[in-house]
């Protein structure tokens, strides 16, 4: 493992580049104005002209959200159009295991993508299958977070917090008056909803990253807001996961699945929540921004909040923090200039003006580029802004978004999330399994060093 130090975030800045304010003329402050602009990547460092040589590369990135996938997707064929002499070649296929499986695959094959969404930034960077981010695409974002005093990557967004997505009218039905104000001000609420028949929450746990949202909400709230330096001390076994903070955070998580959510959430896909919460077989989802777009299509009418999910003391505790992720090169494309140079110029454009607040709008992203970019929000968009604005939230990041000496053994994610799901199944003793954690924690830890 790298043991380079994890730079302490103390703050977040990133409102010099968050201009996603209501309209002045909007009393109800769900809009933001959209500036538009031109597509300055499209005309300026762009290969598309009549001396241009054909060139052509492979993209690939994560496709668990179908919104999120369709802008990409948009913001490649608008680059080809404007560039024919270019062919971007899409090589992303949905599945229902992690994208770090299938990025592992797909090299295993000799399949790596040249422009890759990057998540394991570390992993990849000391395996040499990735390179810096050119010098001058640099100039186009703020603070980039570095691994090893290097960045790779060309954020697509920030860090979205996630919340309850939830339906208004299953709220007023149980007489929800209400957000809760605390976590056991929630709980209450489950009881209410669950009295008038409804399912209280729906979980897509056929897809294993779906899994992290609520078990990451937990170890935010008891692990990480307390101690970002968390995974750091795991390693070097100074803290356990079956001290008071994991346990407790793996406890509320057992019961809230055990108590709320549907029972068929182990057969449940991610891409297929949004429909069940629209057609009122459940009252919440947990889930980030950029499932508005989902719920929005599968029914414009309904009628639905977002608000973050308070701690027992009534703290905001929630993802926000910077993480080195993003658009990144591959060690085998940067060494054709003509590909890299290619590449280069789809990055300059997707960060376009233009062209960017369209993926913003598209996937409910958060800007990352120090340009200031706006675009038309919804009023539950308005409350992930003001999450990342507001100082007493607490910004932090999932179990396996930290690097540096925080990073965890990249394999031990997907491993946890599945121990997590046979805990619910079997109504397992929690302090029993995260002793079994502590254990395959410490086997990767060495594996990984040999």
């Amino acid at each position: 493992m790298n043991k380079k130090s994890l730079t302490q975030l103390a703050t977040l800045a990133i409102a010099g580049s968050l201009v996603l304010t209501a309209c002045g003329a909007n009393n109800n402050g769900d809009k933001a104005t959209n500036t538009g602009g031109t597509n300055e990547g499209a005309a300026t460092n762009a290969p598309g002209t009549e001396e241009a040589k054909e060139v052509s590369f492979t993209i690939g990135y994560a496709t668990g959200d179908p919104a999120t996938k369709k802008a990409i997707g948009d913001s490649i064929k608008a680059f080809t159009d404007a560039n024919p002499n270019v062919k971007i070649v899409d090589i992303s296929e949905g599945t229902t295991s992690s994208y770090l499986d299938w990025l592992k695959t797909k090299d295993a094959v000799g399949e790596f993508p040249d422009l890759v969404e990057m998540r394991d930034t570390e992993l990849f960077a000391n395996a040499g299958k990735i390179v810096e981010l050119p010098t001058d695409l640099l100039e186009l974002f703020g603070d980039v977070p570095k691994v090893d005093g290097k960045v790779y990557n060309a954020p697509l967004t920030l860090n979205a917090p996630q919340g309850i997505i939830y339906s208004k009218k299953a709220y007023a039905d149980a007489g929800i008056a209400e957000l809760p104000k605390t976590y056991d001000e929630f709980l209450a609420a489950q009881e209410k909803l669950k009295a008038t028949g409804i399912t209280p929450i729906v979980v897509g746990g056929k897809d294993i990253f779906h899994m992290g949202f609520w078990l990451n909400k937990f170890l935010i709230d008891d692990v990480y807001s307390k101690d970002p330096d968390w995974n750091s001390k795991r390693t070097a076994k100074t803290v356990s996961f079956t001290d008071e903070g994991p346990v407790q955070a793996m406890t509320d998580y057992k019961e809230l699945f055990s108590k709320y959510v549907d029972k068929g959430w182990l057969s449940t896909a991610d891409n297929q929540t949004a429909s069940i919460l629209v057609s009122g077989k459940a009252a919440q989802l947990f889930s980030g921004p950029w499932m508005f777009t989902q719920i929005a299509e599968a029914d414009p009418n309904f009628d639905f909040g977002f608000y973050p999910l308070p701690d027992r003391e009534g703290g905001i505790n929630v993802i926000g923090l910077p993480s080195p992720a993003g658009w990144t090169l591959s060690a085998e494309a940067a060494k054709d200039a003509d590909k890299a140079e290619a590449i280069k110029s789809f990055i300059k454009f997707f960060f376009s003006k233009e062209q960017y607040s369209l993926f913003l709008k598209a996937a409910n992203g958060i800007p990352s580029t120090k340009e200031e970019i706006s675009y038309e929000s919804t009023p539950q968009m308005q409350e992930v802004l003001k999450l990342m604005v507001n100082p007493d939230v607490k910004k932090s990041l999932a179990i396996n978004n930290w690097w540096g000496e925080n990073q965890i053994p990249p394999q031990f994610r997907n491993w946890f999330y599945k121990l997590m799901q046979d805990l619910v199944l079997k109504d397992a003793d929690v302090k029993e399994y995260m002793a079994k954690a502590d254990a395959e924690y410490d086997t990767q830890v060495k594996a990984n060093q040999q």
